[in-house]
């Protein structure tokens, strides 16, 4: 299991996502635009467990969403919207999930949102 990481940055241009960016990692592609790549979990927690990355370097939402142009935040929420349809989730549904910091438990300091479809999915939160 991986350490939690923080969501604050600097950004770690050696993270996993970043070298999937650069074509050093290889990954299942399910979709790709000017702003973001979307590719399949390699260790799924769904029957199906998609990833959405942004093309750029941002650590978390946080930094995503104060820094990243009005043209990469519509490009990249473009793509998680085509990706669920592409994967066939709008009709019966799906979850978007995405991790900022250690409390929540971030492994890839790289912005990301997982897409989680496929089958029923229980309780968002299980305290206890």
């Amino acid at each position: 299991m991986s350490m939690a990481v923080s969501g604050l940055g600097p950004y770690d241009p050696q993270n996993v996502f970043a070298k999937i960016l650069r074509g050093e990692i290889p990954c299942r592609k399910i979709y790709e635009n000017e702003h973001a790549l979307a590719f399949h979990d390699i260790a799924p927690k769904a029957p199906v467990h998609a990833l959405i990355i942004p093309k750029g370097p941002y650590v978390s939402f946080a930094d995503f969403s104060s820094q990243a142009s009005d043209a990469e935040i519509g490009g990249f929420t473009r793509a998680v919207g085509h990706v669920a349809a592409q994967l066939g989730l709008e009709d019966a549904g799906y979850r978007l999930l995405s991790n900022m910091g250690a409390a929540a438990g971030q492994e890839v300091p790289h912005f990301h949102v997982h897409l989680f479809g496929g089958a029923a999915l229980g309780p968002m939160l299980q305290h206890g």
